[in-house]
């Protein structure tokens, strides 16, 4: 098993923002993590990814209790994130955003580099390695944040809303980019709002409504859910 989340509670003060939240990846997957605005979903992405301690449950990576870990050093196991605003180095270049990554498992500049290049070229973003990250365009902002965590050479890849703001024929790039990333042998999660392209990519979905698990199952057993029909998708999606 890559992810196995046993209980998963966050609280803020008297906010419970997780409330006993479980569920589990296989190596080789997708999974999509839904809900409404304000439903948890960053939160739990934050516990699992380091930037949270949990409350309370578990949290285990390829067998490993990895609960309360530091980012840093769960990114040296293999786990990286995306994140939904993206912050790359502005100033500077594609290829040295993407180094930057890099570095995570490399010592060496030009091996970083090397690196940084096979995953610019995997990404197609190749072509634009000396060009400011700033004057990117938003779709390829987000490609570049996807590039700088594949750099890392992660084993499961936590992807956040990194659809939000594209075009629809963007989207449909984005799809096929996160499908190819998973045949390279990387298990996802991922948090999305556009339901086409969530329901198109995962295996699994996990619905979760006020910190808690509300539905699990495949996209179409999710899509006739009553409770996730009720909570969140609305009748459009419902699958007959």
């Amino acid at each position: 098993m890559m992810l196995k989340v046993e209980g998963l509670t966050k609280e803020f003060g008297g906010l419970r923002a997780i409330d006993n939240l479980s569920l589990e990846i296989k190596a080789g997957g997708i999974m999509g993590l839904i809900g409404p605005n304000g439903a948890g979903k960053s939160t739990a992405f934050n516990c699992i990814a380091g930037v949270y301690a949990p409350t309370a449950g578990q949290i285990f990576f390829t067998g490993e209790n990895i609960s309360g870990k530091k980012p840093w050093d769960l990114c040296k196991k293999g786990l990286a994130r995306t994140f939904q605003i993206v912050k790359p180095f502005a100033s500077k270049t594609v290829l040295y955003n993407v180094t930057v990554g890099s570095f995570a498992t490399c010592k060496l500049r030009s091996e970083a580099e090397d690196k940084a290049m096979t995953v610019l070229k995997f990404l197609n973003l190749d072509d634009k390695k000396d060009i400011l990250a700033g004057t990117l365009t938003i779709a390829d902002r987000k490609r570049l944040e996807v590039a700088r965590a594949l750099a890392t050479e992660p084993k499961l890849l936590l992807l956040d809303e990194v659809m939000a703001g594209l075009r629809p024929s963007e989207v449909d790039e984005v799809v096929e980019m996160i499908r190819k990333i998973r045949d390279s042998g990387v298990t996802i999660l991922l948090i999305e709002h556009i339901m086409r392209a969530i329901m198109a990519l995962s295996d699994r979905i996990v619905v979760i409504q006020f910190g808690k698990k509300i539905s699990e199952g495949t996209p179409e057993q999710v899509a006739n859910d009553p409770n996730v029909i009720k909570a969140y998708l609305g009748d459009d999606y419902v699958v007959s």
